[in-house]
């Protein structure tokens, strides 16, 4: 009987396939034969696993939001260790949200993608609402954080601020996406947006 692993292994194989025919075609490239193909399966295997193309589709979009989750955990805990402020660690986990190169570029047209399909699927719709609702919930908790160590002012509502984070950053990310070039202007955007909101010194690295 085959392990957990491989059911595992043969759905990250098939979700990467999606991921990387969205990335270079959009959604109408992506087919069960095209899936196959790139994944190096039979059709049939794809099909054992995802029997609809919103069932790829979605699995695609939980991937890459692993994928970015497990990056942003990394900065969390690269800031914590080099005693960042919480601005920068912010600031610095909010770009992974931006299409900043090739592999980020792929990750936001495939959560594009899943978005636009999530307004005819009512299934979709509530991943993708649950998934917006969790990344405010972080960055609201980032922002009571900064109440503790002294960046933020203790009058700021949490859930404003991180409303207010998150429509940047996912403005941003279309911006920058249409046009590479913006960058630069983009971080500096972020950048001013969390300033705004985190504007005093963490007390607990100044002493």
């Amino acid at each position: 009987m085959p392990r957990t692993a491989d059911h595992d292994q043969r759905r990250a194989q098939i979700a990467d396939a999606v991921t990387d025919l969205i990335a270079s075609g959009g959604l109408a490239a992506v087919t069960v034969a095209r899936t196959a193909d790139r994944a190096g399966i039979s059709v049939g295997l794809v099909q054992h696993y995802f029997p609809a193309k919103d069932d790829m589709l979605l699995h695609a979009f939980e991937r890459v939001g692993a994928a970015v989750a497990a990056r942003v955990a990394d900065v969390i805990a690269g800031g914590v260790r080099h005693e960042r402020s919480i601005a920068d660690v912010l600031a610095a986990a909010l770009a992974e949200y931006l299409p900043l190169d090739g592999r980020r570029r792929a990750e936001f047209r495939v959560t594009r993608t899943f978005a636009g399909r999530a307004l005819e699927n009512p299934r979709l719709a509530e991943v993708d609402a649950r998934t917006a609702a969790t990344m405010r919930a972080e960055i609201a908790r980032a922002v009571t954080n900064g109440f503790e160590c002294g960046e933020v002012d203790p009058a700021a509502d949490p859930a404003l601020a991180a409303a207010r984070l998150a429509a940047a950053t996912e403005g941003l990310a279309t911006a920058l996406y249409r046009d590479p070039g913006e960058r630069d202007r983009a971080l500096a955007v972020l950048r001013a947006e969390i300033d705004a909101v985190f504007t005093g010194e963490c007390r607990q690295y100044t002493g």
